[in-house]
């Protein structure tokens, strides 16, 4: 079987929602600057008519047998790379070859060993999986080794929801009875905002305690954007409220830092959605620098070298919870791996709302839990009913 042709589908459609869909954006890097620190979020509005325009680029990958694999969706500029630098490498592969071809991405790549090269690396690997899975008439899962088990808890990630006191207090009351044993919320201030905002980030962290009681864990995202004493001063203040983890407190290539943070650190501090490869992460574990591992499946490196960053991080007896926006590549590396190796998976609620529109059978939890797909591949396909437009991409020489 050879790789015939590669295609980038970009999708639309409208999703129906009343109101603001991103009431909040969490704190970012760049809010350091002034103009910046406004900037309201970043991502889609309304249409005009009240309802919400979704765009979404696919990976479709079509062989010499008819055998089909699709993945994403992808960024404009992970598409660009895909069409204009990996193609040329894939078609005439073998795309069971998985690790060939992934050696070849990489090696060919060499330049973009991060950032959104390594994205481009990682859609093509998914779709591959899920090509190999149709052509076994297997899921995903049970080519990697699985099933292990089935279902697993999930985390309700909160990105995108108001900060407001009363609406935090109302909404994670409400992820708690929904059955979700833990949810993760995005503070909108950092070092910049002196004393004032390390109170509006300690009361959150009393509100979502308060909200969800004893038995419900909450942790904080500072997403790169606190620093090393900010970190300490706020775990704290805020330990006595049994705060699972805070996230990624400063820039992700500050690994030194980030192992002083651990060190100093009171509460526990997770990382790595914005490293890459088994490489990447494994600094990360020699630095002793989290305590808990989130590579993201589509940016690291795909559902392959995921397998390879659990299969390393079990040496040094961390846990893999990996960054939660493509949710069926994550449940069937789940699925494959032991519980404790991945104990738990991240389930952002709003964001999987536009990521998984065009899906036929999106992957939401059910109190609290999530089932892995179970046809052939991904178990995914896209919902002809939701494709309002569509054309290929490519980009002319």
């Amino acid at each position: 079987m050879k790789i015939t042709e590669i295609r980038l589908r970009q999708l639309t459609g409208t999703m129906k929602f009343e109101g603001d869909f991103w009431e909040e954006r969490l704190i970012r890097p760049i809010d350091v600057y002034p103009e910046h620190k406004v900037d309201p979020p970043p991502w889609f509005g309304q249409d005009g008519t009240g309802n919400y325009k979704v765009s979404a680029i696919y990976v479709e990958i079509k062989t010499d047998e008819g055998v089909t694999g699709i993945g994403g969706p992808v960024s404009d500029d992970v598409a660009y790379i895909i069409d204009r630098q990996l193609k040329t490498i894939l078609i005439g592969e073998n795309p069971l070859a998985i690790e060939r071809i992934w050696d070849k991405m990489y090696r060919y790549l060499v330049h973009g060993r991060k950032g959104p090269s390594m994205l481009a690396i990682s859609a093509i690997d998914c779709t591959l999986w899920d090509l190999k899975g149709k052509h076994y008439n297997a899921p995903v899962y049970e080519l990697l080794g699985g099933p292990i088990r089935t279902e697993f808890p999930a985390y309700a990630s909160m990105l995108g929801y108001s900060l407001d006191d009363e609406k935090v207090f109302e909404r994670a009351g409400q992820v708690a009875g929904q059955g979700y044993t833990a949810t993760k919320w995005f503070p909108r201030y950092g070092p910049a905002d002196g004393k004032a905002g390390i109170e509006k980030n300690v009361q959150l962290a009393h509100t979502l305690r308060e909200a969800i009681g004893p038995d419900v864990d909450f942790m904080l995202d500072a997403w790169m954007s606190w620093d090393a004493p900010y970190t300490e001063t706020i775990a704290n203040r805020i330990v006595h409220l049994s705060p699972r983890w805070i996230e990624e407190p400063v820039m992700p290539d500050l690994i030194d830092v980030y192992a002083e943070v651990r060190a100093r650190s009171v509460v526990p501090i997770s990382g790595g959605e914005h490293e890459y490869t088994r490489w990447g992460l494994k600094e990360l574990m020699d630095a002793g620098a989290v305590d808990v591992l989130q590579p993201d499946v589509y940016w690291c490196g795909g559902i392959s070298e995921t397998m390879k960053i659990i299969a390393i991080a079990s040496t040094y007896n961390l846990p893999v919870i990996p960054h939660g926006h493509s949710v069926p590549a994550v449940a069937h590396v789940n699925a494959a791996v032991p519980h404790l190796a991945s104990p738990l998976q991240e389930y952002l609620v709003k964001w999987n709302e536009i990521h998984q529109f065009f899906w036929k059978n999106p992957v939401k939890p059910v109190n609290g839990m999530i089932s892995v797909p179970t046809g052939p591949g991904m178990g995914m396909e896209l919902d002809p009913d939701k494709i309002e437009s569509e054309r290929d991409i490519v980009w002319e020489i």
